[in-house]
């Protein structure tokens, strides 16, 4: 890679809760979160929550009663998709005014491939244009790389503009958790440190071997590239394409009677099968997510036989797997999700990694 030819990551700040606050000015500068059916004593978690929110403790994934009693204050709103969707497009449209490669990752973040002698100034500017023109506030983070500049995203918040490169990555994460690097968990930095492995550093320095024994002979070599700030610099501007479709529902009151949890799978695959059938694509993959009282969350799914965006089909496998599940304590959330077919050009980017 030239000196000239960079990665930018573009990350809209609290994107969910700015949509809303954009939609309600006087709710700025107040604590703000979304998710559920807004209503903090009905069940459902936290899609997302405005900074002011996460200063009491409230992030996304959180109970909304939870966040209730950490944020008595806070204003609860529905999740609105069309809106957000809406906003996104905006925010796309933007970037791609510029002279860059976009690459869409979802919603409320894009790559953008750039040849410039001053990625800070493109950056500023792309800043500047998006604020101009959704009224959303973005950061930024420059890069080598789309690692780099995805982690550098995190130092630019909120509404910044960051630059991590192969000449001061080892300065600024080598101290840092393996859990700050892109693609590692808190799962995965829990099997790390059992293996001693607890920064960036460690990681970088760890035996190869080893890490291929304990993770697999992809993933082990693969999260020691990661500590090495190693990664794709192509970014390519073919539209973001969705890997799957699911819907799930909590439960207002636990269920355990297996006959009306099975109703419920049924409805959720019809649901599914719509949106496969929306989106043009088979589905390849069926799978069930489901939460028992009170938090513990398991998933199973199988292969069809053969793709399909048949809803009969669906139905019948999401029904499978239903049979798989143990149904020994009350049910509080069902989830179904199909893993649809590739496309062309997923199955040649796949072919040549």
């Amino acid at each position: 890679m030239s000196s000239t030819d960079w990665v930018l990551h573009v990350d809209l700040d609290q994107f969910i809760a700015a949509v809303e606050v954009a939609r309600r000015p006087e709710l700025r500068g107040r604590p703000v979160v979304v998710g559920g059916q807004g209503d903090p004593t009905r069940r459902g978690v936290v899609a997302t929550a405005s900074y002011e929110a996460r200063e009491f403790g409230v992030h996304s994934g959180m109970p909304m009663r939870t966040a209730a009693k950490k944020c008595p204050d806070c204003v609860f709103l529905p999740a609105d998709r069309a809106a957000y969707e809406r906003a996104s497009e905006r925010v796309m449209t933007t970037l791609r005014e510029f002279p860059v490669v976009v690459e869409v990752m979802g919603w409320d973040e894009a790559f953008l491939g750039a040849r410039t002698d001053d990625p800070e100034a493109l950056a500023t500017d792309v800043r500047e244009a998006v604020l101009g023109e959704t009224g959303l506030s973005c950061s930024v983070g420059i890069g080598d790389n789309k690692l780099r500049a995805k982690t550098a995203t995190g130092f630019a918040k909120p509404a910044g503009v960051y630059r991590l490169t192969h000449e001061n990555w080892a300065a600024v994460m080598a101290a840092r958790p393996t859990e700050a690097l892109w693609g590692i968990g808190s799962r995965t930095a829990k099997k790390l440190a059992e293996l001693g492995l607890h920064t960036v550093a460690d990681l970088g320095r760890a035996d190869r071997a080893v890490l291929a024994d304990r993770f697999g002979p992809k993933m082990g070599p693969y999260f020691w590239l990661l500590a090495q700030g190693a990664g794709d610099a192509e970014v390519t501007g073919t539209p973001h394409v969705a890997k799957g479709r699911s819907r799930e529902t909590t439960f207002q009151q636990n269920i355990s009677d297996p006959a009306e949890l099975a109703e419920q799978v049924r409805l959720l695959a019809r649901h599914v099968a719509r949106d496969v059938a929306d989106e043009g694509r088979p589905a390849a993959r069926v799978g069930l997510k489901i939460r028992y009282a009170p938090f513990l969350t398991k998933t199973r799914s199988i292969t069809l036989p053969t793709p399909t965006a048949d809803a009969e089909a669906i139905e019948r496998a999401a029904l499978e797997v239903f049979t798989l599940l143990e149904l020994d304590r009350p049910v509080r959330l069902l989830g179904v999700r199909v893993e649809l077919v590739e496309t062309e050009a997923e199955t040649v980017e796949n072919a040549g990694k």
